[in-house]
Order: C-alpha cells, then structure tokens, then sequence
C-alpha cells in the first residue's frame, strides 16, 4: 500500500484506472439460463427489434455495448469478450440475459457429431471430378 502523501492510502496503481469487480456486472451471477448452451465460437446476433435496448432501464451498459456490437455484425462469445474487455463468464451471463430479453439469438455451432464425414465429401468431390 502506497501513500499519496496527505496520509491517505491507495489500495490499486493510479495506473490501474477504475476497479470493478466482474461479479458486480452481472449482479454476483455466475451462470445464466443459456450459458451451458454458449461456446466460445457461437454466434451472437441482435434481433431487428435491438433498438429497444437503448430504452430499457434494466440493462447495464455492458448489456447495451454488446447489443451495439452485434448490431454492427453478428460476433462471437469470444470476439465479445475481446472487444469489451471482459471475462468469458461475465460474457456468457450478460448474453443470456439479453437473449432471455429477446434482444440478441444465438446461433450455435454444429457439433462435431453432425458434421459429415470427410472421407464422404472426398467421394463427392471425386465423383464430381468424374463427370
């Protein structure tokens, strides 16, 4: 701890800027009702209707930052995180809570499972090349 010479001490770096605790942002949740549903890689996209958001009195500002960003492009959880600064988890409960608000969908990725086989996409294309 640190002293800024009038007896008064400093608990963070004047560098450090603001401090606020993840927890705070999402109201010391943790989870959200969709966030075992949110890869990294999912996709985020603000419904035609997102402009409301700017009118909503129960979002945060990250709320609004993300609902702004998907509108601009869809992005992913992780773009999400990047752009704002955030914490993967912080991310995840914010996103369910806009999409339990009907202001962003999320578009997941196809599982792994349900992707076809490569080597029946290489007997298309060979078949293909046969023509």
């Amino acid at each position: 701890m640190s002293t800024d010479g009038q007896g008064t001490g400093h608990w963070f770096d004047d560098d450090a800027g603001p401090v606020v605790r993840p927890y705070a942002m999402t109201r010391g949740r943790t989870t959200s009702a969709v966030q075992h549903r949110l890869d990294l890689i999912a996709l985020v996209v603000a419904e035609p209707h997102a402009e409301d958001a700017d009118t909503d009195p129960s979002l945060s500002p990250e709320h609004l930052d993300i609902v702004d960003l998907c509108r601009q492009a869809p992005q992913s959880v992780a773009e999400l995180a990047a752009e704002l600064d955030l914490p993967i988890g912080v991310v995840r409960v914010l996103v369910g809570d806009l999409v339990d608000e009907e202001f962003v969908h999320v578009n997941r990725p196809v599982p792994p499972a349900e992707l076809p086989d490569e080597s029946i996409l290489r007997d298309v294309i060979n078949g293909l090349r046969a023509l």
